[in-house]
């Protein structure tokens, strides 16, 4: 009987442990049942929800030995009744959202503010709510410290939204910290264009009424046609950069990596992230000048390659350092 107690026990404990990505997989299916389209888009899609649940598990897998949850000694307490309905959340603001109406009024209030792409309104809307709820649930089962320990998810999820809300309230690169370091961005893009063999020029559209101030770079076809492209922050990467920033630096935090390889590690990351944005205004381009589908690439693939380095990169960190240990302990064994 004592043995069944504690299997029970060490289950519950598993069960409990799971619960955060537990209690977003319901809401994230029923929004991919509504919205299927939606979730073959990462620039204002919600195709980073799988990253995000990716990161959670990722976090919990690693720190399965550290995290500790809040002790529930009662099933039928109150404490539990509370920590379930929390879980709960995620899936009822959904429920609300596009079936009781909170969608449409946050719609009528960004008409009313004259905010365009209500669509992407009520997404950014949905990334930071899902942030508050996500750091609601980890404090009611991990406590204060459990912030820390999910601190990559949080802000994972979080800057997402933030991104695109600034986006949505700042279209067309008119937020300029963000739009600093486009024009740099487009010249070294047009830069390897050119080394490609096509023709390319570059311009700059300034204070124009809908598209305010951003470079606008064309390119040559096979036809003899220049096609071209205004390039804001969020074709340019920048927010590949603010996510691989925030990222990479919580999760060297969380690290016992001596302070100077930290910075490497850093420096390494950045390059390549920047480097990546560079190659995807160069596809977009080449893609654009053969006459293929520039937006399926756009909306989806080119920021998937850039996500999927950036949550690849602490894992590269990880294993490069377990194999240069594992080298280093081979060579001391052979010398001895």
């Amino acid at each position: 009987m004592l043995d069944i107690v504690q299997k029970f026990r060490k289950n519950t404990q598993i069960l409990v442990k799971l619960s955060p990505v537990f209690s977003f997989i319901v809401p994230f299916l029923i929004l991919y049942f509504l919205y299927p389209n939606s979730f073959e888009a990462t620039w204002k899609g919600r195709t980073y929800y799988l990253f995000f649940l990716w990161l959670v598990s990722l976090e919990i897998i690693l720190g399965w030995e550290e995290i500790q949850t809040n002790k529930v000694d009662k099933l039928r307490s109150v404490r539990t009744f509370a920590f379930i309905i929390t879980l709960l959340l995620p899936t009822i603001y959904v429920f609300a959202a596009n079936y009781c109406g909170l969608n449409a009024v946050i719609a009528d209030l960004a008409k009313q503010n004259n905010i365009p792409w209500v669509e992407w309104i009520l997404i950014s809307t949905e990334y930071l709510v899902f942030t508050a709820l996500f750091s609601l649930i980890i404090l009611a089962e991990f406590g204060i410290i459990g912030l820390k320990d999910f601190s990559i998810s949080v802000f994972f999820l979080g800057i997402i939204g933030a991104i695109y809300t600034i986006d949505n309230l700042c279209p067309y690169g008119r937020f300029t910290p963000f739009q600093i370091l486009v024009p740099t961005t487009t010249n070294l893009a047009a830069d390897i264009l050119n080394l490609m063999g096509y023709q390319t020029r570059m311009s700059f559209i300034s204070n124009h009424p809908v598209y305010g101030s951003m470079p606008y770079l064309a390119i040559k076809d096979s036809q003899g046609f220049w096609r071209g492209f205004g390039i804001a922050w969020p074709c340019a990467g920048v927010e590949s950069l603010l996510i691989y920033t925030v990222t990479i630096l919580l999760f060297l935090k969380k690290t016992a990596i001596p302070w100077k390889h930290r910075m490497i590690y850093f420096v390494i990351g950045a390059i390549v992230t920047y480097f990546i944005n560079i190659l995807r205004i160069v596809t977009i381009f080449v893609i654009s000048a053969n006459g293929g589908d520039v937006w399926t690439f756009h909306d989806y693939y080119g920021q998937l390659c850039s996500i999927t380095w950036i949550i690849s990169y602490p894992l590269l960190i990880i294993g490069s350092r377990a194999l240069w240990s594992k080298i280093k302990e081979r060579k001391v064994d052979g010398n001895t």
